[in-house]
C-alpha cells in the first residue's frame, strides 16, 4: 500500500479521535437542540474552535494536501453523533433532536472550521519545513546584490 494513503488515513482517524474528544471533554451534543440555552460558549467551542484544531492537528500529520483531508474528520464525527441518538440512545428529556437541514448547517459549518486550520496548518508547515523558504532567501540576496 501506498505510504501517502496510510498517513492520510492515520491523519483522519486522529482528527476524527481529537474532534471526539473535543465532544467529550466540552459535553456538547450539536445534534440537540434544548431551546437558547443550546448557543453556548461550550458549543460555539465545539462548532468552531474544535474543527479548527482537528484541521491543524490534519494538516501537521498528513503535510501538502491536507486542506482537502481535514474535511472529512467531522463529518464522520457528526454522522456518528447523529447516528448514536437516533438508534442508540435516543433524544434525553427536554431536548429535541435538530432537523437535518439545521443538523447540516452546523455540520457545513464544522467543516469549514476545519478546512481553515487545514489551510492555516499548510501555511505553516511551508514556511517551516519548505525548501522553497531557502530558495526565497537565496533570491533575496541576489536582488540585494543588483540593486547596490
Amino acid at each position: 500500500m501506498n505510504r501517502r494513503y496510510v498517513v492520510g488515513f492515520g491523519a483522519f482517524l486522529a482528527g476524527a479521535a481529537l474532534n471526539f474528544a473535543g465532544d467529550a471533554l466540552l459535553g456538547v451534543k450539536i445534534e440537540l437542540f434544548h431551546g437558547l440555552s443550546t448557543f453556548s460558549f461550550a458549543w460555539i467551542l465545539d462548532v468552531f474552535f474544535v474543527p479548527f484544531l482537528v484541521g491543524l492537528l490534519v494538516a501537521w500529520l498528513f503535510g501538502n494536501g491536507a486542506k482537502w483531508l481535514c474535511y472529512f474528520p467531522p463529518l464522520l464525527v457528526r454522522c456518528i453523533s447523529y447516528a448514536e441518538i437516533v438508534y442508540v440512545t435516543g433524544v434525553p428529556h427536554g431536548s429535541i433532536l435538530n432537523p437535518l437541514g439545521w443538523w447540516g448547517f452546523y455540520v457545513i459549518l464544522a467543516m469549514e472550521a476545519a478546512g481553515i486550520g487545514g489551510i492555516i496548518g499548510e501555511v505553516f508547515i511551508r514556511k517551516v519545513y519548505s525548501r522553497a523558504q531557502k530558495d526565497v532567501s537565496s533570491d533575496r540576496s541576489s536582488v540585494a546584490g543588483k540593486e547596490s
